[in-house]
C-alpha cells in the first residue's frame, strides 16, 4: 500500500523538487548548485528503479527484487533525501522541507515493511526448500517393511536365496535369525 501511494507521490516530489530548484538555483554558490542537481537527478533514478523493484518483489513474491529494493531505499534514498532535508546550505523553501519529510516518512516504513517482508519470504521459501527435499527423500524410502529390510540384509551381505525367504514367509524376525 505504501508502494502505491509512493507511486502517486514521486511525480509530485519532483515536480516540486524541481521548481524549488528553479526558484533558488541563482542565489545558490557554485558547489551547491552542481550537489543539488546530482542529487535530485540520482534521487530521480533511483526512485524509479527502486519503486519498480519494489512492485516486482512485491507482487510475484521475489526475494532478490525485494531485497533490492530495501537495499537501494536504505543505502542510497534514505541518506540522498536527508542530505535534502538537513543540509540548511541548500537554502531549503517550506515546500521542500514538506515534500522531503513526506518522502522520509514514506522511506523509513518502506524499510521497517521491507525488512519484514523480506524475513518472512525467506523462512517461508527455506521451509518450502525444506518440505520438498523432505518429499523428496520419502519418495525414495520403501513402502513396505519388506523391502526395507531386505536392503538392510543385502547390504549386510546376505544375498540371493535367504532375500527371497523373507519376501515369502511372514515371519520377517525369524528368517533373520535363521540367517
Amino acid at each position: 500500500m505504501s508502494l502505491y501511494f509512493n507511486f502517486w507521490f514521486f511525480p509530485f516530489w519532483w515536480a516540486s523538487s524541481i521548481a524549488m530548484l528553479q526558484l533558488k538555483y541563482s542565489v545558490l554558490p557554485d558547489y551547491y548548485k552542481f550537489i543539488l542537481v546530482t542529487s535530485i537527478i540520482l534521487t530521480s533514478l533511483i526512485e524509479v528503479i527502486r519503486l519498480y523493484l519494489g512492485y516486482m518483489g512485491n507482487l510475484q513474491e521475489k526475494v532478490p527484487e525485494l531485497a533490492g529494493f530495501w537495499l537501494l531505499s536504505l543505502l542510497l534514498q534514505v541518506p540522498l533525501i536527508l542530505f535534502l532535508l538537513l543540509n540548511e546550505g541548500l537554502r531549503i523553501q517550506p515546500l521542500e522541507r514538506a515534500v522531503n519529510i513526506i518522502f522520509v516518512v514514506f522511506l523509513v516504513f518502506q524499510v521497517i515493511t521491507a525488512f519484514l517482508a523480506l524475513k518472512r519470504m525467506v523462512n517461508q521459501l527455506a521451509t518450502h526448500f525444506h518440505l520438498h527435499e523432505f518429499d523428496h527423500l520419502d519418495a525414495h524410502l520403501p513402502s513396505d517393511n519388506f523391502a526395507c529390510q531386505a536392503r538392510r540384509l543385502e547390504a549386510a551381505g546376505i544375498m540371493g536365496q535367504q532375500v527371497g525367504e523373507l519376501h515369502s514367509t511372514s515371519g520377517i524376525w525369524k528368517s533373520a535369525v535363521r540367517a
